[in-house]
């Protein structure tokens, strides 16, 4: 959902590829301490965790990209001799 590769997010969780591959399998969590540096990680990066009925009481927990990202400027394929500041 946002590009980083395992070794990323391990670099970035302090945690070990191996046991990230793991919790991607579904395979044991470590504790919560594991899962309190991946969610930390993914929120610093634009993830939210939202929780049963958060947004619909109809929807289970889940996941979605942060809005209100920065303006990122215009996108190459929009870019033309007018704009190209």
């Amino acid at each position: 959902m946002i590009g980083l590769t395992v070794d990323e997010l391990a670099a970035l969780t302090g945690l070990s590829s191996s046991d990230i591959h793991e919790a991607e399998k579904g395979e044991t969590f470590a504790d919560a301490l594991f899962a309190s540096r991946l969610q930390s990680a993914l929120e610093s990066r634009g993830i939210v965790f939202l929780a049963a009925g958060q947004e619909d009481a109809s929807i289970g927990p889940g996941i979605r990209l942060r809005s209100g990202k920065p303006d990122e400027g215009l996108r190459p394929e929009r870019l033309n001799a007018t704009n190209d500041d």
